[in-house]
């Protein structure tokens, strides 16, 4: 039996002389070397006790040898657990007390806090640093450079991936080889990557967008990625004349239009820019073109689900929208059971090879959003215009409903986007008497502008139904995001929770 996702991703690099990763200060390591590096990291793992079906759970940096932990996690069948490197050692606990992985990873400087942790649930902690440096790399020296990958089915768990557990407990999406081959595959043809292409690989590599998109993607298709620790304005600014395609959240694309030097020669080398993860505004969308004549590539997908759809390589890139369902994805979105005409809002629901097979040890969260069929039950609220293209509306929970009707808060936050001093805005439902919940607008102004919020409320008056009217409006600097750049309404409704009290 072979290892599918090894064979794509990581066995053809052996041998290989051209550069797979770029770092920042310039220094380069092929194919080869990330090879070997990751023959050494899988034998140091397997003699900590790391066999098939293992979960090992990783908490540190982005570099070179954390990747190489990925490929090394793959080839010993073992079951990758990528955490945001932002979670405390209590958050950890729960994740460590759930998956029961066999080893955890964290950083030295962690270690004295998560020991107890580790040792709380039976895991072997390890530490790896920034540097490359830490327990792992001292057990990784004198270990054979090459692998052979332990024998596993396309059906067998890859990784566990948790979702960000906005409302209850966190839940870890269960992702096979399948899942993962499969969808890097679509996505690899349908964005026209090969060995040619060189990423702005900017992206955290413990989340789905940066580790199973942008680096499965280039490892299948044989390019080169420069790998930045984050977001680093200087650093892609430097790199993007060398560069073929960057990958990245809105807030990239907003931070590089901060700056002047993002000009159409500059980026003349460049034949992609991705934005995911988050809803990006039409007014960057424009701007972004108009100064590089690129036109951004949004596209869809969660945690369970890689990737679900896309706007085309070739043809229109919608703004506000992202796309179609990817080759071999079924979309459908629904109302109470029915299919939604055009232009209609329902629960989008996905089936195809990237859907996910469950929640771990969670089987009646399980049943409750895959269903019988096959389709996944997304909590996306969205539509299809007469085109056929897919525009997210919101969350299902994010659905404000006051006096009995339905408040899309996307509906008014594009209205109210589109006010002159306004530079992004976000609608919440709040508490209010007799009518359950009312809508509270949150304003966050272009730098510079002074904002009366009563008057945005007042512009936006004459083109949205009276129940859909925000009741009231607040200013700040800025929104509550997430590490992917997703606001975060749950602390926003939080936060003004008492306000119509």
């Amino acid at each position: 039996m072979a290892n599918p996702l090894f064979d794509a991703l990581f066995a053809p690099l052996e041998g290989r002389a051209s550069d797979l990763i770029i770092l920042k200060d310039g220094t380069r390591l092929s194919g080869d070397a990330f090879f070997r590096l990751l023959a050494r990291t899988a034998h140091a793992l397997r003699a900590e006790g790391l066999r098939p079906g293992d979960r090992i759970a990783v908490q540190v940096a982005k570099s070179p040898e954390a990747l190489a932990v990925y490929g090394a996690a793959v080839a010993l069948g073992a079951v990758f657990l990528p955490l945001n490197t932002a979670y405390t050692p209590a958050e950890v606990d729960y994740f460590l007390g759930d998956a029961t992985p066999r080893i955890f990873l964290c950083d030295s400087a962690q270690a004295p806090a998560l020991t107890p942790v580790a040792e709380r649930h039976g895991a072997r902690l390890l530490t790896l640093d920034a540097d490359g440096t830490g327990d792992l790399a001292q057990r990784t020296r004198d270990r054979p450079e090459e692998i052979g990958a332990e024998p596993r089915d396309a059906e067998d768990l890859a990784a566990l991936l948790y979702t960000s557990g906005t409302t209850g407990r966190s839940k870890g999406a269960m992702l096979s080889q399948r899942n993962l081959l499969s969808n890097a595959e679509a996505l690899a043809d349908l964005w026209r990557f090969t060995e040619r292409d060189v990423l702005i690989h900017a992206l955290p590599i413990f989340h789905t967008h940066g580790l199973f998109v942008a680096s499965n993607v280039t490892l299948l298709t044989r390019g080169s990625m420069i790998f930045l620790p984050g977001f680093d304005l200087e650093a892609i600014l430097r790199w993007m004349p060398a560069a073929t395609a960057l990958m990245g959240v809105p807030t990239f694309y907003t931070r590089l239009l901060s700056d002047p030097r993002l000009t159409r020669a500059l980026a003349a080398g460049m034949r992609l820019f991705v934005s995911g993860s988050a809803p990006l505004l039409a007014d960057t969308h424009a701007e972004f073109e108009a100064r590089t004549g690129h036109r951004i590539l949004e596209r869809y997908g969660m945690t369970e689900t890689n990737m679900s759809t896309s706007n085309p390589y070739e043809g229109e890139r919608r703004a506000g929208t992202v796309g179609f369902p990817l080759p071999g994805v079924e979309l459908r979105i629904l109302d109470q059971g029915r299919e939604v005409a055009p232009g209609e809002i329902g629960v989008i629901e996905v089936r195809g090879p990237n859907v996910f097979q469950g929640y771990w040890q969670m089987p009646e969260k399980t049943a409750e959003e895959l269903r019988p069929d096959g389709f996944f039950v997304t909590g996306d609220l969205g539509c299809r215009d007469a085109e056929g293209y897919v525009q997210i509306v919101g969350r299902q929970k994010d659905l404000i409903i006051s006096g009995g009707y339905n408040i899309y808060p996307k509906e008014v936050e594009l209205l109210l986007d589109e006010q002159p001093g306004v530079l992004e805005s976000a609608v919440v439902g709040l508490p209010l008497p007799d009518l359950g919940e009312a809508a509270l607008a949150v304003l966050v102004p272009r730098p510079g502008v002074t904002l009366d919020p009563q008057a945005v409320l007042g512009a936006i008056a004459d083109r949205l139904a009276r129940f859909k009217q925000p009741r009231a409006a607040v200013l700040v600097e800025e929104l509550p995001r997430n590490t992917m750049g997703k606001v975060q309404k749950t602390l926003l409704r939080a936060r003004y929770a008492g306000l119509f009290a």
